[in-house]
């Protein structure tokens, strides 16, 4: 076991581990160590400063779901971009679910989103769930305001898969259940910050049905969309 490992299980809340894995079912339950995310932000940001990272950071694949996490978080303390994607681009084909995917959040990125556009543009076409899922949470983190182009709604909507499933059905190829429904919360986000030019995304019914739907009730949730648009959007749910 490695000092790493040591560190984690010293850290282990057996309740809370059973508890998160059934949150992460794509994930081996005995890979679940059961760290809350307090203490791995802490342990990240320790970590971060010290000698021996770049040994953890390229010693993949991790054994456990919360070396993953801790990965994560210990990459979202990077500073200087170009360093971030080099440890991003290593990383990223190791995730193996939606947590640890959603954990990544580089500081870096908001003031080099210049540059973070063409990493956007190729993770968005990879054939692994996980790093599309990734790639359009950036989109949505960080191009739908100032930056907005509807050239990104297009990017979006233009990705189609073939599987067909029901909302409780998450035992699919690649876990495309996951890029699902991150395409749902990123056209419901597109919906709270730019109605207007999303609104005909959702008219033409580019998405899929079961997508177009768990958009729908997204966008009907959100406290930041009004009743006004809530109930055009609930006229265009489809029946599936």
């Amino acid at each position: 076991m490695t000092s790493i490992q040591k560190k984690l299980f010293s850290l282990q809340d057996k309740k809370y581990r059973d508890f998160q894995k059934t949150l992460i079912p794509t994930v081996a339950s005995n890979s679940v160590i059961g760290v809350r995310t307090p203490e791995l932000k802490k342990f990240a940001k320790e970590y971060y400063k010290d000698k021996d990272i770049e040994k953890f950071l390229n010693d993949l694949p991790h054994k456990y779901f919360d070396e993953n996490q801790l990965h994560a978080f210990i990459i979202s303390e990077e500073k200087d971009f170009n360093t971030c994607i080099l440890y991003i681009e290593k990383f990223l084909p190791y995730i193996d679910n939606w947590a640890t995917c959603d954990q990544l959040s580089p500081k870096c990125f908001k003031k080099n989103k210049d540059k973070l556009l063409k990493y956007i543009n190729k993770w968005i076409k990879s054939k692994k769930a996980y790093v599309v899922r990734f790639a359009i949470e950036m989109l949505m983190s960080y191009y739908l305001d100032e930056d907005f182009d509807k050239k990104y709604n297009d990017l979006v909507s233009n990705l189609k898969f073939k599987s067909k499933y029901k909302a409780v059905d998450i035992k699919l190829d690649s876990d495309k259940y996951y890029v699902e429904m991150m395409i749902a919360w990123y056209f419901a986000t597109a919906l709270a910050k730019q109605y207007k030019l999303t609104l005909p995304y959702i008219k033409r019914k580019k998405l899929n049905p079961w997508t177009h739907n768990k958009t729908i009730q997204k966008a009907i949730e959100s406290y930041r969309i009004s009743e006004q648009h809530k109930k055009v959007l609930r006229s265009l749910k489809e029946k599936v």
